[in-house]
């Protein structure tokens, strides 16, 4: 096939390129805004690879997505691309409903249009895949079963406000016009190249510089952690064999609290890079964050058996060759952010506006 990947420079997205050109035949075109958070780097060998076509623009953009339907031609869609983090959508959500909402329609229309035109098997053969999050959801308490494609929404940010309504926008399209569409919600991911201001390369990098580590509340908020890798591999899945009309709750099985999962980074860190300290004493409890959800935590077992799909990674084993990749790979993560934070460090201070899902 020939898939047009949005957003394939960010986190997930370029783990899903890399997938695509080492484990498949596929031709990728990535239409990719370029953001703070979008990296070349993480596309690794696919950059310059003769499937793999870069586009800069923005998803917003009607003349240039239309154009890109008309010239390339794909035989499938795979949305990735979003403003994620929740705190940025709570000091400004505007661009989060631009990207997330007026983005995802300005696609979908486009994709309408084109999928209109064409015939035969290459018509029942399209497919537009969106890709979402858990946090549609809402939250759960402690004893609350886990979601499944059949929870009801209830989203509590405008970050994932603004990701509910665009699932229901492809939801619509599909039930209105018929266009072939597929949703999967996931859970928290980690994996190489993630951008330093989420929870855990945020947590690794100062503690590996010994320094304040920021934990909301009391760190009982639990999170479902599935590797991106296979979290990738899944997609791939999707699109190669999902069902039009259907959802796909993608998940780990790998439930833990914040706090768990920053004293596991500090425990993995002391024995990988010794310090003077144990990095279990710089953990400091900040305030909560607005609408802070206690629980996310994904019942898989429907993706599991329609995809022939399953996690691999154990998260102790894949949050340790995570830490180790970081370790390894300090000019990237270091040029990046001093780019970024302007020679700051992301420490608690410079955490306030920035600090961690």
């Amino acid at each position: 096939m020939r898939i047009l990947v949005t957003g394939g420079c960010g986190f997930i997205g370029s783990a899903v390129i890399r997938n695509l050109i080492r484990q498949t035949g596929h031709e990728v075109i990535n239409l990719d805004k370029m953001t703070y958070a979008a990296s070349t780097d993480a596309l690794e060998e696919a950059w310059g690879h003769s499937r793999h076509t870069l586009i800069t623009g923005d998803i917003a953009d009607a003349e240039l997505v239309s154009r890109l339907f008309a010239e390339h031609r794909p035989h499938a869609v795979m949305h990735l691309a979003a403003e994620t983090h929740v705190d940025r959508s709570i000091d400004g959500p505007a661009v989060f409903i631009q990207t997330n909402l007026v983005g995802t329609y300005v696609l979908l229309d486009a994709a309408r249009r084109y999928w209109a035109e064409l015939e035969g098997a290459e018509k029942a053969a399209f497919r537009f895949h969106h890709i979402s999050t858990d946090e549609v959801f809402g939250s759960l308490e402690a004893d609350d079963p886990a979601f499944t494609e059949t929870t009801p929404y209830d989203p509590r940010s405008p970050y994932s406000a603004s990701k509910a309504g665009s699932d229901h926008l492809v939801r619509a399209w599909h039930h209105t016009y018929g266009l072939p569409t597929i949703v999967s919600n996931t859970c928290n991911n980690y994996g190489p190249w993630q951008f330093p201001e989420k929870l855990i390369p945020l947590i690794t990098l100062n503690a590996l510089e010994c320094r304040e580590l920021p934990v909301y509340g009391d760190g009982t908020n639990v999170r479902d952690w599935l590797h991106v890798d296979d979290h990738a591999a899944a997609l791939v899945r999707v699109v190669e064999q999902g069902k039009p009309g259907s959802t796909y709750a993608i998940g780990a099985r790998q439930a833990k609290s914040n706090l768990h999962v920053v004293r596991t980074i500090c425990a993995i860190l002391d024995e990988l890079a010794p310090a003077d300290i144990k990095r279990e004493s710089m953990i400091r409890f900040v305030a909560d964050r607005p609408g802070h959800d206690f629980r996310y935590e994904i019942d898989p077992s429907h993706a599991e058996t329609a995809l022939g799909w399953s996690a691999e990674h154990i998260f102790e084993g894949g949050l340790r060759k995570t830490i180790e990749w970081y370790l390894a790979h300090r000019s990237w993560w270091e040029d990046l952010r001093a780019k970024r934070y302007a020679g700051q460090r992301l420490g608690l201070q410079s955490v306030t506006k920035e600090k961690v899902s």
